[in-house]
């Protein structure tokens, strides 16, 4: 992993959803990076990431070729994958020729192959995909971290054996979370991602609802893309479904919106601790 001075004077962006594309732009600008070269999803990256940036290129999800391009044509060596890019939107929307020739060569799709190959084909044209934890590493909480209401001896046997099943579950490359209760596996995330995984898994506590929730990375996750993270929305969910304790493996997972999740987990009464 490259440390943050051996990063140019340009960093491109690949930026995703959600609040992690802006926050990632400002920790690099405070840390030193002088130009931020921004490719944005139309329909998917938040508009005011334009106000961080030295130059922003709006695509659709799928034009492998043009953000290339973008790149390229601006002189961007490195670059950094941040934000929510879902794997399915390269099939819900049409890909263009490149994107659509990388999806042929590959034998399983999941964001590890997906997104690997997409670091492989920026790497042809001179462009390489580096991590972006050393400017997110103070965000990621540690052992001994925890907000909200103090576990129960249940809450704690749930969530050591969630950990159990994540990691196992992770380690097969079927997804990252797993929600659980009473030693029982109530949902494990799929291609559909944390939310709805929450969400099912929440429904599926019954009407009292007391279901733990564990997010883990996996073994020799790959941190260029796809860095677990958890924010104010993904406390909501777990408000809204029922889940009473969302637990992250320590120093693995991205928290966003701090002042934001601490309120909410204070309103709703839920614990969130970190797991190793």
């Amino acid at each position: 992993m490259l440390t943050v001075s051996e990063i140019s004077d340009t960093l491109g962006i690949i930026a995703g959803n959600r609040s992690l594309p802006l926050l990632f732009a400002k920790q690099a600008r405070d840390l030193g990076v002088k130009r931020l070269v921004a490719v944005a999803f139309e329909g998917e990256t938040d508009p005011e990431l334009a106000k961080l940036v030295d130059d922003i290129i709006w695509l659709k999800v799928g034009q492998l070729a043009k953000m290339v391009s973008a790149f390229t044509a601006r002189g961007v060596k490195q670059c950094v994958m941040v934000g929510q890019i879902a794997p399915k939107n390269l099939f819900d929307l049409r890909p263009d020729l490149r994107a659509m020739a990388l999806l042929l060569k590959l034998k399983e799709r999941n964001a590890r192959t997906i997104f690997g190959a997409i670091a492989d084909a920026l790497k042809k044209d001179g462009v390489e995909l580096v991590e972006a934890t050393p400017w997110l590493k103070p965000l990621m909480p540690g052992n001994g971290f925890h907000l909200g209401p103090k576990l129960s001896d249940e809450q704690r046997s749930d969530t050591r054996f969630g950990y159990d099943i994540a990691k196992e579950v992770s380690r097969l490359d079927i997804g990252q979370t797993v929600v659980v209760k009473n030693g029982a596996v109530l949902a494990v995330e799929g291609f559909e991602g944390t939310d709805k995984c929450l969400a099912r898994g929440g429904e599926l506590a019954g009407k009292d609802g007391g279901a733990v929730a564990v997010k883990v990375a996996r073994e020799k996750h790959d941190m260029r893309f796809d860095i677990p993270c958890i924010g104010a929305k993904t406390v909501d969910i777990c408000a809204s479904s029922g889940v009473s304790v969302l637990a992250l493996e320590a120093g693995k997972t991205l928290l966003l919106e701090e002042d934001e999740v601490k309120k909410l987990a204070s309103k709703h009464s839920i614990a969130l601790t970190t797991v190793s």
